[in-house]
């Protein structure tokens, strides 16, 4: 496809079949209540830091410099992508010429190739720029990245940078330009998936307890973000991420974000669920209200319709939600009267 530097190798459709097209228009990503003035410094950072023992030792210090060329572009993202270019294979080249560590074709590397190591692994330039040398080929991969985040934020493209980079790193800026977010071809939106699934692999944070309940684990998994900005079309499975629209100027969840996030932290990847509340409403297994318990979600409708809002049940008679514009992940009382008097519905994931 034109422009694209490498090859992914996985098909499968985004989960759910909800492109960012789709993600834009539909009221799954809900504003509760009035939409509030922004404060732009109301913003938490990318999750930026890399799990130790997850990559080869070598290219550890070389990952952790490329996640701080931008702030859109993080440690465990570059990360996750080399493992869907090459397998972690310098030496990698694919059937149409793709090189290297991130998969460069030839032509984009002449243009974007950077000399930031020696073929005998040294930090220090060699006076060459080789995709087949780990340290040139990360550094030149977050480069391109970057330029690509840049360059999407220009063209008014609405919707998570982290997808939308990844769809132009694989079919090129201009597929994203035409199709207004990820291009519909299996291929692109497979590589999407793919790397945003598995990227907090790769990500630095507290360990998931594999032998605590289910729903304990969906709990810590949103408590850990207690606190961060609500932002429309904001957030995925690999944490907080900048949003569109009225969250375009913050990075944080909105509120089935956060619970895509938790479900997924709790299940060690195993377990996506669809991204916007329309579908996590009738995802998973239904559960009466009665028998709710830590790690359900629950669901709202606030404004008539369809189910508009989405938090998660911590016990207690509380739950944990991303509320509205200009709030932040927080804690409230289902029996406050605002909440009470709404049909919900359950929903349990695991």
């Amino acid at each position: 496809m034109n422009g694209r530097p490498g090859r992914a190798g996985s098909t499968a459709l985004i989960v759910g079949g909800v492109g960012l097209g789709l993600l834009a228009s539909v009221v799954g990503l809900s504003v509760v209540g009035a939409v509030e003035e922004q404060d732009d410094t109301a913003s938490v950072g990318f999750a930026k830091d890399l799990k130790a023992g997850h990559v080869p030792a070598d290219y550890a210090a070389w990952i952790q410099r490329a996640g701080e060329l931008c702030d859109e572009v993080s440690a465990p993202l570059v990360a996750a992508q080399i493992a869907a270019e090459s397998g972690w294979n310098p030496e990698a080249e694919s059937p149409v010429g793709a090189q290297g560590l991130s998969q460069f074709m030839p032509g984009t590397w002449k243009t974007w190739g950077v000399d930031a190591a020696g073929k005998d692994g040294s930090d220090e330039p060699d006076g060459e720029a080789d995709p087949f040398t780990p340290g040139d080929a990360i550094m030149t991969q977050a480069r391109y990245d970057c330029w690509l985040a840049d360059k999407i934020g220009r063209m008014g493209v609405e919707g998570d940078i982290t997808r939308l980079l990844l769809a132009a790193y694989n079919a090129g800026p201009g597929a994203v330009q035409e199709y207004g977010g990820v291009p519909p071809y299996p291929e692109t939106q497979g590589y999407v998936t793919r790397i945003v699934g598995s990227m907090p692999k790769y990500t630095e944070g507290d360990p998931v307890d594999a032998d605590s309940p289910f729903g304990d684990r969906v709990v810590a998994g949103a408590r850990k973000w207690l606190g961060t900005p609500y932002s429309w079309g904001g957030g995925g499975p690999e944490g907080p991420g900048r949003g569109f629209a009225q969250g375009a100027n913050t990075v944080g969840f909105d509120c089935s974000s956060l619970v895509q996030y938790a479900v997924y932290y709790a299940s060690g990847g195993d377990v996506l669920p669809p991204r916007v509340t329309q579908l996590q409403a009738n995802a998973g297994e239904a559960v009466s209200r009665d028998d709710m318990r830590p790690g359900d979600a629950i669901l709202f409708k606030l404004n008539g319709g369809s189910y508009d809002h989405v938090g998660i049940y911590i016990g207690d008679g509380q739950f944990i939600h991303a509320p509205k514009t200009g709030d932040v992940v927080k804690i409230a009382d289902l029996d406050e009267s605002y909440y009470a008097s709404k049909p919900q519905k359950v929903r349990r994931f695991g």
